[in-house]
């Protein structure tokens, strides 16, 4: 096998943002900050949305649309008029 062909994995945690949750984990991104866990340094990585924090995991909800798109269409351009389909003539033959 060719040498140096992978990248190099680290220990880091990833933290998040919003909950200060931290998940210890190993990657190939670094970060200047650097946090000692078990003897062993591990760069901190912050994040701004984890399974701590993101809306499907505690079932709170964010936004919630109650209009649909196609009102929201006709409230912003108008009613659009379709073309008539031309009466479909008979089969010849």
């Amino acid at each position: 096998m060719k040498a140096d062909l992978h990248p190099e994995y680290h220990p880091v945690i990833l933290q998040d943002m919003t909950t200060g949750k931290q998940y210890l984990t190993r990657s190939t991104a670094k970060s200047d900050r650097v946090e000692k866990v078990d003897g062993v340094d591990h760069y901190v990585i912050s994040i701004g949305v984890t399974a701590d924090s993101h809306p499907f995991f505690t079932g709170q909800k964010q936004f919630v649309d109650t209009e649909g798109r196609i009102d929201k269409f006709q409230k912003r351009f108008g009613a659009v008029r379709r073309a008539r389909k031309p009466k479909g003539g008979e089969a010849e033959g």
